[in-house]
């Protein structure tokens, strides 16, 4: 079936899928991955805790 112009110009909306939601998962798991590496560094760096090479 194909849709014309005006039939595709008046479809709306989507259903939000597993694909979505699992990009969105992922997306605050990293957020949270980063947050936790970032306040590491800090805490050994104002701790003076670092790693010497």
């Amino acid at each position: 079936m194909k849709l014309n112009r005006e039939e595709l110009l008046k479809i709306k909306g989507g259903a939000v899928n597993a694909t979505l939601i699992n990009a969105i998962a992922k997306g605050i798991s990293i957020l949270i991955e980063l947050g936790r590496s970032l306040g590491s560094t800090i805490r050994r760096v104002t701790a003076n805790k670092s790693c010497e090479i």
